[in-house]
């Protein structure tokens, strides 16, 4: 049976393959209280490539009306994967970076208390809802309030206090909130429009683990990267650089780097840097298995060090 928050079904995410290069879509940082004509904004193709498990996995989150929770390696490709879903549902992309004095009341708004106590000071002013500011999920609440869905990105949740994730427990739950300093001001998704649920995308990696209150409320999927020089050509592919021998060789020397024992495996943002400066510095493929440019995909000295090793013994 599904949940009590199933949502449309009609609703599915296919990947961004057959898209234009850019589509109109509602401008994330305009008022989300906005008529039912929002400001619409060119918003450029994210360039991904989502399997058919990543594809299931989000399509299954949004049935179930559950936040999607990503993990696996650094560089994988959990980030970017709301922006492909928000693009290739036409959808405004809210997003929250977590850090490690985030609080879960953020995402929905803050309060600038301060300003506030000076204003009066000042003037008197006594105007209080200029001094509240949505936050992501606050901001896609109040937009479905409105009639118009929302994705939300909450990025590497793990950065957070411990305590971060059941704060977020109710308001993802209800999706519903009121400003304690206006009373009377409440958000919330309207009963029985569960279509407009904000799709909920929320990234780990790892550092941390989650509470299980908080496992139990979401759909969780792995990402693997990809491990296959096919899978990369194709990326590559999407991120308008050609497949040719130099491709070819600094793919081959990325799957053999991610088979050391490293501290910090080098990911696709890596990659796609390190194969980028070698093309604009005309660098032969012959030389690129001397590893050039290293410090664009190892991080740290030890890494680079075992790569040597690596290297001397091919």
């Amino acid at each position: 049976m599904l949940t009590r928050h199933t949502a449309d079904l009609s609703v599915r995410f296919t990947g961004v393959s057959g898209l234009p290069a850019e589509r109109m879509i509602e401008d994330a940082w305009a008022d989300p209280i906005a008529p039912a004509d929002p400001e619409l904004v060119a918003v450029p193709k994210e360039p991904y490539v989502a399997g058919s498990d990543l594809e299931n996995a989000v399509n299954l989150a949004i049935a179930l009306g559950r936040p999607l929770l990503l993990q696996g390696d650094p560089g994988a490709g959990k980030t970017r994967l709301a922006h492909a879903v928000a693009y290739g549902l036409g959808l405004p992309l809210e997003q929250a970076y977590i850090k490690s004095t985030s609080r879960g009341q953020d995402l929905l708004y803050t309060f600038d208390a301060v300003r506030r106590l000076y204003d009066v000071q000042l003037d008197g002013a006594r105007d209080d809802s200029r001094y509240v500011r949505l936050g992501p999920l606050g901001r896609a609440i109040a937009r479905a309030g409105h009639g118009r869905r929302s994705v939300v990105l909450i990025d590497e949740i793990d950065k957070a206090d411990i305590d971060f994730p059941n704060d977020l427990l109710r308001e993802l739950d209800q999706l519903s909130f009121e400003v304690a300093e206006l009373p009377g001001t409440r958000y919330t998704v309207p009963a029985g429009q569960n279509a407009l649920r904000p799709i909920i995308i929320v990234t780990n990696n790892e550092e941390k683990a989650l509470p299980s209150a908080f496992l139990r409320r979401c759909v969780f999927h792995y990402v693997r990267f990809p491990d296959n020089a096919a899978d990369l050509d194709a990326i590559l592919d999407l991120h308008g650089i050609a497949k040719g021998e130099l491709s070819d060789n600094a793919v081959n020397v990325l799957l053999g780097l991610r088979k050391l024992d490293l501290a910090k495996k080098p990911g696709l943002s890596e990659l796609l840097d390190w194969i980028g400066y070698l093309q604009a510095t005309g660098t032969p493929a012959a030389d690129v298995g001397r590893l050039p440019a290293s410090g664009a995909l190892l991080k740290q000295h030890s890494d680079q060090l075992r790569a040597a090793d690596w290297l001397a013994g091919r």
